[in-house]
């Protein structure tokens, strides 16, 4: 994971990584740079720097278990290295077979998942967390005004 120190430059820059070019292609297929790109802005405008990862089951299974102790991929990690009110710092790794079977199996579109999570990871960046009810419920009702801003339902009613 990346320890960058602060950006010289005053903005928030975003690092989209793909772990192979057959996710590449899947995730160009379904939301562009620039849209990915969209999709962060909406939660923040603090400067700093976000590294958004897209690897394979093997990766993700690797990195949980490294980090959470359990041995099984899922579908985002979120390393946040430094928040405060101005800037923030982390990295978010995405498991794109996790998001595909998910996004499937509750009937939603890959890209409207794929935004969700990203959003999702992007404000536990931002120190927001959902291991309490009420930190959970915040999160949520978070998540649900910023997709609604971007154009997409409640990800929450079709669970």
């Amino acid at each position: 994971m990346q320890t960058n120190p602060r950006p010289s430059n005053s903005k928030l820059v975003i690092d989209i990584q793909f772990a192979s070019p057959a996710i590449e292609s899947t995730i160009e297929k379904t939301a562009s740079n620039v849209l990915i790109r969209k999709w962060i802005k909406s939660t923040t405008n603090k400067e700093g720097l976000l590294t958004l990862r897209f690897v394979n089951a093997a990766e993700g299974k690797k990195l949980n278990f490294a980090f959470r102790k359990k041995d099984y991929a899922t579908n985002v990690l979120t390393f946040p290295y430094e928040h405060s009110k101005g800037y923030v710092v982390a990295d978010i790794i995405f498991c794109l077979p996790v998001i595909q079977k998910e996004a499937k199996a509750q009937g939603k579109t890959l890209k409207a998942h794929l935004a969700h999570l990203i959003i999702h990871g992007c404000l536990h960046a931002h120190g927001f967390d959902h291991e309490v009810e009420k930190d959970a419920k915040k999160m949520e009702a978070l998540e649900i005004a910023l997709l609604k801003k971007l154009g997409f339902a409640n990800p929450y009613l079709s669970l």
